[in-house]
């Protein structure tokens, strides 16, 4: 077996050499040998409705009157979320909230505190 990069776009693991090129046959992606750039995960990066970097751990508040779906109540705008996690999910927020328990919220609808 060679030890050729795998395709930095598809992943694929069938590349070839041709020249100073790699080339996918999957994707049909070519780069060159030299400049061989290693791709890396970069960890997703949450950003409340302001712009400011979320962390899990942090205290945020309701930017908007939220109603909440099954139970008719409404979250109103200020209320204080302390000790948030982050998840990657379509709700980027779980949370605790007193009075309402445990829900996720959208990153979009809160501010940092």
């Amino acid at each position: 077996m060679s030890n050729l990069p795998a395709c930095p776009q598809c992943h694929s693991a069938f590349t070839y050499e041709d020249g100073s090129l790699y080339i996918c046959p999957e994707c049909a992606h070519e780069w060159s040998g030299q400049a061989a750039v290693e791709v890396t995960e970069q960890a997703k990066v949450y950003r409340d409705a302001v712009g400011a970097v979320l962390q899990d751990g942090d205290t945020v508040t309701i930017i908007k009157d939220l109603k909440l779906k099954g139970s008719g109540g409404v979250l109103k705008v200020g209320t204080k979320v302390k000790n948030i996690r982050l998840v990657d999910s379509d709700h980027d927020i779980d949370c605790k909230i007193d009075g309402f328990g445990a829900m996720s919220l959208k990153s979009e609808f809160v501010k940092k505190v």
